[in-house]
């Protein structure tokens, strides 16, 4: 799950972290209200997105103007530009072209900045360890450091048994080039946000830039703050701060019914058993020269409601001109899978084509189910036979 900056901000901050003063605003005028509470004479406007390039990004009613992160040097220059912010469509490098509505802003204080740095906390999945990352090229995309720059990566890898140590943040601090009262105060934000890390169960805490301020401070000027869905249950005071409407509604509504989807970009919706399996489905997909709209792995224990359910949210998708059913059945019964394909295309009035490959329980009953439908059903032999024939409908059907 993901949260806002100036949520993130206000939960790092309780465990330490220095962060700059900020209020956000939902108006205009809230934005100004929220400025004279303030030291000024300088102010940062910034919109509110689960999105990334925020600064970099363009509003869609305004593509030749400033981006979603402006400098204001008074009153009447917050107000402006919270006005042209609130309400408007910022497309940023991750909301796609399409963009996403800003609905609030967050009015900061102006910060004497002297250099700017790049840190994250994230769990390796290669050491199963909790690694920092750190480098001198604050602001950037860390992904475009790595490529041209990768000797200013920094990583250091915690030991989960013995936890953070002033020796990691001492050593991240000298390859930054920090240095006297700079170093005293980097070892204090870095366990402090481990200290965040472990006790909320995030998957990502991301601080960029990280700047060091004239007077030798190092704070937080930005901060990305996710948290791993599987263990919200331990933390609701966290799960409080989900903003629904930055979230993708067919995710949302696979939310209720229990059901693992992620939108992607391609054409072809895929409902598969298994999260290998619909990797594998994805893969083949891509070879045979098209491209997934979405995962969706249905689970193991699908009924015939969830398969139903699955199925509406692939259609409701209007980037989808086909969808792939691979269902290998051990816990799951292909006789399920197929009531619910069958009640599903009866009810949404299929009109994309729709390859189904059943194998494994009861697969018989399930291929008779669908022979019986008298539905468009394309069978399908194996995975390769399905992906071919996916992609071929597709491209005769356009």
């Amino acid at each position: 799950m993901n949260i806002h900056e100036y949520q993130a901000k206000e939960v790092l901050k309780r465990f330490g972290v220095a962060v700059p003063e900020g209020h956000v605003a939902w108006t205009a005028d809230e934005a100004v209200a929220a400025a004279r509470k303030l030291p000024g004479p300088v102010y940062v406007v910034k919109s509110q997105l689960h999105a990334g390039g925020r600064g970099a990004g363009r509003f869609a009613d305004d593509p030749n103007g400033k981006g979603g992160v402006r400098l204001a040097r008074s009153l009447d220059e917050v107000h402006a530009y919270a006005e042209a912010m609130i309400g408007h469509t910022l497309v940023t490098k991750q909301t796609g072209p399409q963009g996403r509505p800003v609905h609030r802003v967050y009015i900061e204080a102006g910060c004497d900045i002297a250099r700017e740095l790049y840190l994250s906390l994230l769990v390796d999945r290669a050491t199963g360890r909790i690694t920092v990352i750190a480098s001198t090229e604050g602001g950037m995309e860390i992904e475009a450091v790595a490529a041209e720059h990768p000797d200013k990566i920094l990583q250091v890898a915690i030991d989960p048994a013995a936890g953070i140590s002033g020796f990691h943040a001492r050593r991240l601090a000298f390859g930054l080039g920090l240095t006297g009262p700079q170093v005293a105060a980097f070892s204090k934000l870095l366990p402090a946000l481990y200290a965040a890390f472990i006790g909320l169960d995030c998957s990502i805490v991301e601080i960029n830039p990280l700047v060091v301020t004239k007077t030798g401070s190092v704070i937080a000027l930005d901060a990305k703050v996710a948290f791993d869905d599987s263990a919200l249950f331990r933390h609701p005071e966290i799960e409080k701060l989900r903003d629904e409407a930055e979230e993708d509604p067919k995710e949302l509504e696979a939310d209720k019914y229990n059901l693992n989807y992620v939108t992607l970009d391609g054409n072809i919706g895929c409902m598969v058993n298994g999260a290998g399996l619909a990797m594998a489905t994805m893969d083949i997909i891509k070879l045979y020269g098209a491209a997934p709209a979405n995962f969706l792995d249905v689970g193991g224990g699908a009924t015939k409601e969830r398969v139903t359910a699955a199925f509406k949210i692939i259609l409701s998708d209007p980037n989808v001109e086909g969808i792939l059913v691979n269902i290998f059945g051990g816990i799951m019964r292909c006789d399920v899978i197929a009531d619910g394909v069958v009640s599903a295309a009866r009810e949404v009035q299929l009109s994309v084509p729709l390859v189904v490959r059943l194998e494994g329980t009861n697969v018989d009953l399930g291929k008779a189910i669908l022979a019986k439908s008298n539905l468009p059903i394309i069978a399908a032999d194996n995975l390769a036979d399905a992906a071919e024939k996916i992609v071929k409908a597709v491209q005769e059907g356009a």
